[in-house]
Parts: structure tokens; sequence; C-alpha cells
């Protein structure tokens, strides 16, 4: 499962989302939410870094990732 860590207001938070939103579902994965703020457990992990990737909980990509390396985490355990 991925999720997304993320604040509002994030800028980069949104363009993660855009690029998670149009590949996972090519692949059959869905995206869940996390907000940074609302969990000291990640407030303390990630602080202002947003937004996180994480899959089945654990941080694969911060702040940025391009699609072809979106593709690779996604084929590297399926």
């Amino acid at each position: 499962m991925f999720e997304l860590v993320t604040r509002p207001g994030c800028h980069l938070c949104d363009e993660m989302e855009a690029l998670l939103l149009r590949v996972l579902p090519q692949h059959g994965l869905s995206l869940g939410y996390r907000d940074v703020d609302a969990d000291a457990d990640l407030l303390g992990r990630f602080g202002e870094v947003v937004p996180v990737l994480l899959r089945d909980g654990k941080p694969v990509a911060k702040v940025r990732v391009t699609e072809t390396q979106l593709v690779r985490l996604i084929r590297r355990r399926r």
C-alpha cells in the first residue's frame, strides 16, 4: 500500500500527488493519505520534510520522485 505523507498548502505535495494519481492506477494500485501535522509520530520522523511516499509504512521517496523512479518502486515488489 502506498501512502502520501503531506500537509495542506504544500506545492511539492500537490506535485507528487498528481504523479501518484496518474501512475498508481495504471498498476492497479491506490493511494492513501496521512497528514504529517495530525500525527505526532510522523511529525517527529519527518518534520518539515514533505511530501514523503510510504510503501507499507516505510519511506521510499521524499520531496520529489520521477515517473521512472516511481515505476521502479512499484515493480520492485509485486
